[in-house]
């Protein structure tokens, strides 16, 4: 699927162009404007409207963009729905639009590369790996302070020998208490 075709627009198209086709298309083409239609018009124009749904995010997308337009001038151009990672499987088949499961683009080493590599950069997941950082700076931070109050509370003594101490107490008074009767 050509974006840029899906959208009436030319390669060299600025971000408000795009805006101004995508939402003439999208007006057009609404799911909720054909709802009375007859079936084959109404799901003609439901997939249009992916089709133009898509293309925008695309091709307002600076990254998208490039990845597309480059992906476009390096495949085959008798394969316009082969070479965009970003199809979602809709194909032009005669002068009606179809769903093709499986026929959207990518797959490979790496293209799951990338996604995995989108993932991990995403906000979201730079945000956890900073909630973790947090947590795990929290943890570190109670044990060093446990460890000097043990240090402040028990001048020289490490906690084995307070133990052995405190079992020595409690034998000594287990010893007088045997003998007062």
């Amino acid at each position: 699927m050509d974006h840029y075709r899906v959208l009436g627009l030319h390669q060299t198209a600025t971000k408000e162009e795009i805006k101004t086709a995508f939402k003439k298309l999208a007006f057009q083409f609404h799911p909720d404007k054909h709802s009375q239609s007859p079936r084959a018009i109404r799901e003609n124009a439901t997939i249009r409207f992916k089709q133009v749904s898509e293309a925008y995010e695309v091709l307002m997308d600076d990254r998208k963009r490039a990845d597309y337009n480059f992906r476009r001038s390096s495949g085959d151009p008798g394969r316009s729905n082969h070479y965009s990672q970003y199809s979602y499987g809709y194909s032009r088949s005669g002068s009606r639009y179809e769903y093709k499961p499986g026929s959207g683009g990518g797959g490979g080493l790496a293209s799951n590369f990338e996604m995995a590599l989108r993932i991990l950069t995403g906000r979201s997941s730079i945000l956890y790996l900073g909630f973790a950082a947090a947590i795990l700076c929290g943890i570190v931070v109670i044990d060093s302070s446990r460890e000097s109050l043990w240090r402040m509370q028990n001048s020289g003594k490490s906690f084995e020998e307070a133990m052995k101490s405190i079992e020595k107490a409690k034998a000594y008074r287990e010893d007088n208490m045997k003998e007062r009767p």
